[in-house]
């Protein structure tokens, strides 16, 4: 794909690899697009003259049917497909796509895309916007890219100049400051076939904490803790995360909480390549979120802005009517309760470094321009063949400002499987923002009192 040269002109794209020769910071004069041409966060403001259009602020009043309940309902129910993109007609569309996304339809003859009107609902609170806008002209990258300078809160580079700032900004981006998910995870056979995995996640930022100290734990960028609830022969173990924002420099520490041995122990394998939780191989520490953690074992290359049919307003799929035996299909989830739109993306592509070792040799990521969360991934084994492609379906949490993942899923071409995390439809208070926390929440000690069965 080639770059954009309107985007180059205009300041909004400078640099294609990230060489050293930029660190973050941008002009006063750059940052003043900030809430002119470019939103408070960094996207283009205007539309493409076509399916996409400006965007004016984003979702931020709940519809009139929602009881403020953490059960979110659909702002567009009356929408349906504009098209649905399926085997008949891939190749019309192939350039809106990813190869990963284009390998999905061809292998699967069930697999289908439909396409709704695009809406920019994309919005974050006041705070955060504000924040951003001051980040653009203070916060840099340390030395060889592994950390940030003069960071604590928002999107770091709302006008990135090279891939690894983008990717910096997905992994720092905001998610509500402290929160509570109980979702579930399945990672079919390819018949279909399937368990279900609960989980019980805490996110919350350090400055969150009902006993933040500025100068405490500064190179913390968040904790996070994970308790599996079910089924009965996992409930009561518990993961727990301090993650690090220089993990060169001070790797993530992590802990595990064992319910049949009753001990709580160190966690290194709990990074990039290590197996996800309970995921039966389907997914490594560094896919959950899309991709989490210390950036240093790849190069990071900016390849440009494209627009892309990527998942979004995916309300249908936390619909309380549904089971997930009607979510859960052999292959792929049910695309029929899935929504697609046309938005811009940020296409980047992270390759090994020579003498580093990853199980993906390649991953190519399409974030969005508005969220900057990423929307889909391309993974590639060492012989440099397409193996998994994750999609992120998006929604934003309008009560809360916040945009987040409804289910993300990972799709192993060899196999047949997948992996799809985050289901809430069968859960009780699936969503709980502002979760009052404090650091001792968050130390080895508390697993044990986390994970009683």
């Amino acid at each position: 794909m080639k770059l954009n040269k309107k985007l180059l002109a205009t300041g909004v794209l400078a640099a294609s690899v990230f060489a050293g020769q930029a660190w973050g910071a941008v002009s006063a004069e750059e940052a003043a697009k900030l809430g002119d041409s470019l939103t408070p966060m960094g996207a283009e403001k205007a539309g493409n003259g076509g399916a996409i259009p400006a965007w004016t602020g984003g979702l931020t009043t709940p519809p009139p049917s929602y009881e403020g309940d953490g059960i979110y309902v659909n702002p567009f129910p009356d929408e349906t497909p504009k098209f649905t993109i399926d085997q008949s007609n891939v190749s019309e569309y192939k350039d809106n796509l990813s190869p990963g996304q284009v390998a999905m339809i061809k292998q699967y003859p069930d697999y289908k895309m439909p396409v709704y009107q695009t809406h920019r609902t994309a919005a974050y609170p006041r705070g955060i916007m504000d924040e951003t806008v001051e980040n653009a002209t203070k916060t840099e990258l340390i030395k060889d890219g592994n950390g940030l300078d003069n960071y604590q809160d928002a999107t770091p580079f709302p006008i990135p100049q090279n891939g690894l700032e983008v990717v910096w900004n997905h992994i720092t981006r905001y998610r509500g400051g402290s929160v509570q998910r109980n979702i579930g995870q399945a990672t079919p056979a390819a018949s279909g076939a399937y368990s279900i995995v609960k989980f019980q996640d805490e996110l919350t930022y350090r400055n969150y904490l009902t006993d933040y100290e500025p100068g405490k734990d500064p190179n913390v960028l968040f904790y996070f803790k994970q308790a599996i609830t079910a089924p009965a022969r996992l409930a009561g173990n518990v993961l727990l995360v301090h993650e690090t924002i220089d993990q060169v420099k001070e790797p993530r520490r992590a802990w595990v909480y064992n319910a049949g041995q009753r001990r709580v122990r160190r966690a290194p394998q709990v990074a990039y390549d290590g197996p996800g939780t309970a995921s039966d191989g389907m997914r490594t520490s560094d896919n959950l979120d899309m991709f989490n953690g210390a950036p240093d074992r790849y190069n990071w290359e900016l390849l440009g802005k494209k627009e892309m049919y990527i998942p979004y307003n995916s309300y249908k799929l936390v619909d309380r009517d549904l089971s997930y035996d009607e979510i859960i299909k052999p292959g792929h989830i049910n695309q029929d309760l899935t929504r697609y739109e046309l938005h811009r993306v940020w296409h980047v592509r992270a390759t090994l470094k020579e003498g580093e070792r990853h199980i993906y040799a390649q991953r190519d990521f399409y974030i969005d321009e508005d969220t900057w969360q990423t929307s889909v991934v391309d993974h590639y084994d060492g012989r440099g063949e397409l193996w998994r492609v994750a999609e992120a379906h998006a929604m934003q949490f309008y009560d809360q400002v916040v945009p987040w993942y409804a289910v993300e899923t990972l799709y192993d071409l060899l196999s047949g499987r997948y992996l799809v995390l985050g289901l809430t439809n069968e859960e009780v208070n699936p969503y709980q923002f502002g979760v009052k926390r404090q650091s001792r929440d968050y130390t080895p000690a508390a697993l044990r009192r986390a994970g009683t069965r």
